[in-house]
């Protein structure tokens, strides 16, 4: 019998329970006590849900309160110094200070999961004694047996992987943090066995990155330290987003099981397991549906790899499940009620990929004749998606290849565009803007409500919202920016927003993911050709520029971002999608320019996002993502100037690339960071224009003045004075009026001080 399991579920819950009983609690609306209530309530939801649907191997341990990093950090006591903790289980004041900041320290670095969009807290060594404080599997485990009767596989992220995404330490020093880790781990793994536990799910996703010969030692010393300790405990070593590297050494560990991805990492796994062959002793994890995706499964074509593998792998030897956790797609469709019915029928989230999991062990188990009228649904449903005529747009086609068969480019090098663009904007040294967004307030949303359920009619909101761009328009005038923005009321998401306006995209009512912490975006759909239809956002920025002497930047979202924040189709490459949003986007920079607008932010903070894990993948994946940026940007004037925005990602690896886009200013989010990427300049020359962030806008805080000089003064030991912004991290979407002023007024003073000392 071929069994099924999943490797982790959506914590947000259908109508994002979870999100509001954080933001709740964190406004002090609800008690701790009724807070952990809450959250018990949606985690036992989930778990019935899988217990429902038949799932052999439920995850448990999975759910988090903020992040699963952060949760093994705490775990472990590894607390920064600068948070107040005394040992023993870490107190949520400290849990959520480290990962938001408190009016004493700043938060802990955020920064990407591997190549999708969540984000998670990094966990800090700095020479705190790491100590098992509390055991969280094991108090999933309980949790679920005592109230569901699940005896469930508990989730723990593997030591290396940990360790791997973790800071504070030298190379020199990760086996030292190594071998303090892996007795804790061994205490983990024996109170689990101890209770019962048969399967233990470790997460070991940096063995699809690069494995060095030192890191296959120290797999086998991790594991032989556990297989001595807890022997007759099942350890399934789990990997996901691409294929191993190092297969035949992974597959020897001293472990029960190993899970691959059949999905994005199919070619290389199957190839693997196919001349390697897979050992006798051991079962596979076979991740053959999709866990990123939101793509019906073809069940047929699932059918025929699982037959592939079922001939290597004895039934009793295979586990049916997903890619990776399902964390990463929205809960159901079973509530979409407004999309199109070919695009509705091709979905599938969380819960219809249980059943597809299902299905498929079923298949295996009895016979494909016992799935026949799943199978001919299926064949109806992909029939449909391909041949509607939204993907079928022979206009789009043929002008987007025609387009970028060149290598656009703009019609001067920076450094004669530098002296036209600085004749005609006369900016003082240092010059300050922000990232776009001001805060949106309740009384914004509401507004946009009303509007969206047609109780406000067009003339109405379009009043408001220049309301509210008249009025932080008098306040950066006031607080002294120097480069405006209008404020991007009128936009819910900076994905979203455009993909209302172009052709080819559909939205969901309820395709919540999560992105870091509360933060939960509903990404767009890319199921059709992409086309422009009109002028997306001119009209605000023309009317906001009326208002001002100072220039106003128009602000849009770019290509990369659009597609890698979004659900794009899967019958074409991603490189063709990025070229049709490039050319869609290109017409909306064109519209701007000719409606007077001079300066123009095109926001890539996803480019990072999506590197190819593989190092043999990323040159092409980047030259084809640098190549739709500039084929968005390079047809304008000489004297309109160019930005672009970054968000938090490692960047020092592709330093080349981002200059290589051409943008006339860049900046980059790197408050957390902020010695890690100065370091990278340190070690590569940056001639455009650049502004790094010198405040964090994700922590509630108001940052102080002598904060900022700090990052100024360290930034400009690498960085050209005459070529040097100054601005926030990021957006100020989220943040309070109150704060949000108070911070700019601080970071305007930090420039005078700024710019009396370098001008002196």
């Amino acid at each position: 019998m071929v069994k099924s399991s999943n490797l982790g579920y959506p914590r947000i819950g259908e109508d994002r329970q979870w999100k509001k009983a954080l933001e709740a609690f964190w406004a002090g609306k609800i008690e701790e006590s009724e807070f952990h209530q809450q959250l018990q309530e949606i985690r036992l939801n989930h778990l019935r849900k899988q217990q429902e649907q038949g799932i052999d191997l439920i995850p448990v341990g999975d759910f988090s309160y903020y992040d699963q990093v952060l949760d093994t950090a705490v775990m472990f006591g590894i607390v920064p110094k600068r948070f107040s903790y005394d040992g023993g289980t870490v107190p949520l004041s400290v849990y959520y200070g480290i990962a938001r900041g408190t009016k004493e320290a700043t938060a802990s670095e955020m920064t990407k999961w591997f190549n999708t969009n969540y984000h998670y807290i990094v966990p800090e060594f700095d020479n705190t004694t790491p100590v098992l404080t509390e055991n969280k599997p094991l108090i999933a485990y309980r949790e679920a047996k005592e109230k569901l009767g699940i005896a469930g596989k508990p989730v723990i992220l593997g030591p290396l992987t940990f360790l791997k995404l973790s800071k504070g330490y030298t190379a020199a020093q990760f086996d030292t943090w190594l071998n303090i880790l892996i007795p804790l781990y061994v205490e983990v793994l024996e109170q689990l066995a101890a209770e019962g536990v048969q399967w233990v799910q470790i997460d070991e996703p940096s063995l699809v990155t690069k494995v060095s010969n030192e890191d296959i030692q120290r797999l086998n010393k991790i594991y032989s330290a556990f297989t001595a300790a807890v022997p007759n405990l099942n350890i399934l070593l789990q990997t996901y987003f691409e294929a191993v590297d190092h297969y035949e050494d992974i597959v020897r560990l001293p472990v029960q099981g190993i899970g691959l991805d059949f999905v994005h990492g199919l070619q290389g796994n199957l190839q693997a397991i196919q001349t390697l062959g897979f050992p006798t002793d051991k079962v596979l994890g076979a991740g053959v549906i999709d866990g990123r995706g939101i793509w019906k499964a073809d069940v047929r074509e699932k059918l025929a790899l699982l037959d592939v593998l079922a001939a290597i792998v004895p039934a009793d030897r295979l586990l049916v499940q997903s890619s990776c956790s399902l964390l990463h797609v929205p809960v159901t469709v079973k509530r979409e009620t407004k999309l199109q019915p070919e695009l509705l029928g091709a979905l599938a989230f969380a819960d219809e990929k249980l059943e597809e999991i299902q299905l498929l062990a079923k298949a295996l188990t009895d016979g494909k004749e016992s799935v026949s009228s799943e199978l001919e649904q299926c064949d109806a449903a992909i029939h449909a998606i391909k041949h509607s005529a939204a993907r079928n747009r022979s206009d789009i086609q043929q002008t987007v290849a025609a387009v970028s068969s060149d290598s656009p480019a703009r019609k001067q090098p920076f450094a004669q565009r530098n002296i036209a663009q600085a004749a005609k904007w006369n900016l003082p040294i240092f010059p300050t803007t922000t990232i776009g967004s001001f805060p949106q307030s309740a009384e914004v949303r509401k507004a946009r409500q009303l509007w969206r359920k047609g109780e406000w009619k067009e003339e109405q909101y379009a009043n408001f919202i220049r309301e509210q761009i008249d009025l932080w328009i008098k306040l950066q005038e006031e607080i002294g920016i120097d480069v405006l923005v209008h404020g991007e009321f009128e936009r819910t998401d900076m994905v979203e927003f455009f993909g209302e306006k172009l052709g080819g995209f559909a939205f969901t009512q309820h395709g919540w993911v999560q992105s870091y912490g509360s933060r939960c975006v509903k990404p767009p759909v890319i199921y059709g050709d992409v086309a422009f239809v009109a002028p997306m956002t001119v009209e605000e920025t023309k009317y906001a520029q009326s208002k001002t002497n100072r220039p106003v930047k128009g602000m849009l979202t770019g290509p990369i971002t659009i597609m890698n924040w979004s659900f794009v189709r899967d019958d074409i490459s991603r490189e063709q999608i990025a070229y049709q949003l490039a050319y869609a986007l290109r017409l909306e920079v064109e519209a701007l320019e000719q409606a007077g607008i001079g300066m123009i932010q095109v926001d890539e903070p996803a480019v990072r996002e999506g590197l190819p894990l593989k190092a043999e993948d990323q040159a092409a994946y980047l030259a084809w993502a640098v190549k739709a940026f500039r084929l968005t940007t390079s047809t304008v004037q000489d004297t309109t100037q160019i930005h672009t925005h970054m968000c938090y990602c490692e960047f020092h690896d592709m330093i080349d690339s981002i200059e290589a886009m051409d943008a006339d200013v860049i900046s980059i989010e790197t408050s957390r960071s902020h010695g890690e990427l100065i370091h990278s300049f340190e070690q590569n020359t940056y001639e455009l224009g650049i502004g790094l962030g010198v405040y964090d806008i994700h922590s509630p805080r108001v940052p102080q003045v002598e904060e900022m000089t700090t990052m100024i003064d360290r930034a400009l030991r690498v960085l050209d004075p005459k070529l040097f912004w100054i601005n926030p991290d990021c957006g100020l979407k989220t943040r309070g009026y109150e704060e949000t002023v108070a911070s700019l007024r601080n970071m305007v003073e930090a420039t005078r001080i700024a710019r009396d000392k370098y001008t002196a």
